[in-house]
């Protein structure tokens, strides 16, 4: 069903113009860019936390806004059905303790506004899903069943831009790239409900804001994307974009965020991740890696990853994706060093959906 309303919204918009790419020497103005930027085909605004209750029940939760271009036309369309783009969000619950993975997705057109981007402090919305601005920070909203979030988040660092001159490359070739930065400590407050029980929780989140066209290359398959929040106050994001052929794309790469908020970047010759464990899904029959070693030589850290709970697969249509909370334990410049954070793993069990031209 999912699939034939894609192809719906997508004969309704008016197809003309060109989308613009992600090229070097983007400015980046905050909190403008915060919102939305419509002439880019692809765009998300990713939070992912691990939150605990005063008595260490802990929780980690996914929120997602999408907006997949249909039209780079900016012309005023004479009907509300007539649309520039979709609007998709994902919303995840992992608690722990059960542990129990709860997912859900809503998609929209917001031809009446019960969707959209960038009205007033709303930066990305869908129903009751929210996300608005908090005075420095944001506050976010999800509900579905028995599970849902309502949690205040306080930069307790400034953004952290990724990649170089404005752009974080993904593939060969000019545009093939995305504006991509971070808030990669975020201060968060408030409560979850699980199993229709609502707990009052505090820890941290981490935000992806990323806009871009086509930006990945037909010869990459997906991709294993790591964020990881250190209890020395750094801070760790790191992709690998893996080939269809084996292997990894050398555009992989990453940032080490320090104590002071700067941010050093890890080029591909500077990492290794080794799968040490898989686990297979029962819905998708996918088989993900949810236990890696992972060494950066060049900063004497040494570590392994793995999920806080296997199954956190969200399966759904038309993407099916692995992302879920993870705890990191290793050694950095000889000293015991600890994490928690978050991990997605795309290409497993579907395509790339909205990403990439094909050959």
């Amino acid at each position: 069903m999912t699939r034939i309303i894609l192809l719906l919204f997508a004969s309704l918009a008016v197809a003309c113009g060109e989308w613009k790419l992600a090229l070097p020497g983007w400015e980046y103005q905050f909190p403008r860019d915060h919102g939305n930027h419509p002439g880019f085909k692809t765009e998300w605004w990713y939070f992912t936390g691990n939150v605990s209750t005063a008595d260490g029940r802990e929780f980690g939760y996914q929120l997602t806004f999408f907006r997949q271009g249909v039209s780079p036309d900016d012309s005023k369309a004479e009907s509300r059905f007539v649309t520039r783009d979709l609007k998709l969000a994902h919303f995840a619950l992992s608690d722990l303790k059960t542990p129990r993975f709860s997912f859900s997705q809503k998609l929209a057109r917001g031809a009446y506004g019960e969707a959209g981007f960038d009205e007033g402090d709303s930066v990305a919305w869908i129903d009751g899903w929210r996300c608005e601005r908090s005075g420095e920070g944001f506050r976010i909203q999800a509900e579905k069943g028995d599970v849902s979030i309502d949690l205040t988040l306080l930069p307790q660092k400034p953004p952290v831009i990724h990649g170089k001159d404005g752009v974080s490359q993904k593939a060969e070739g000019a545009g093939r790239a995305s504006h991509y930065y971070s808030f990669t400590r975020l201060k968060t407050t408030g409560q979850i409900t699980s199993g229709g029980k609502t707990y009052p929780v505090t820890g941290l989140s981490w935000f992806d804001h990323e806009w871009a066209t086509n930006q990945l290359g037909a010869d990459q398959e997906g991709w294993d994307w790591f964020s990881v929040q250190f209890d020395d106050n750094t801070e760790l994001m790191l992709f690998q974009l893996r080939l269809k052929k084996g292997g990894r794309d050398p555009y992989s790469g990453g940032t080490w965020v320090a104590a002071d908020g700067k941010g050093e970047a890890i080029p591909d010759s500077d990492f290794s991740l080794t799968p040490v464990r898989w686990w297979q899904a029962p819905k998708s029959a996918a088989r993900y890696p949810v236990e890696w070693r992972l060494e950066i030589p060049g900063r004497n850290f040494v570590a392994t990853v793995r999920a806080a709970t296997e199954n956190q697969e969200l399966n759904l249509d038309p993407i099916r994706y692995w992302e879920g909370a993870i705890r990191v334990s290793g050694e950095r410049d000889g000293k015991p060093i600890l994490g928690r954070g978050y991990l997605e793993m795309t290409g497993y069990a579907s395509k790339v959906v909205g990403m990439q031209e094909e050959k």
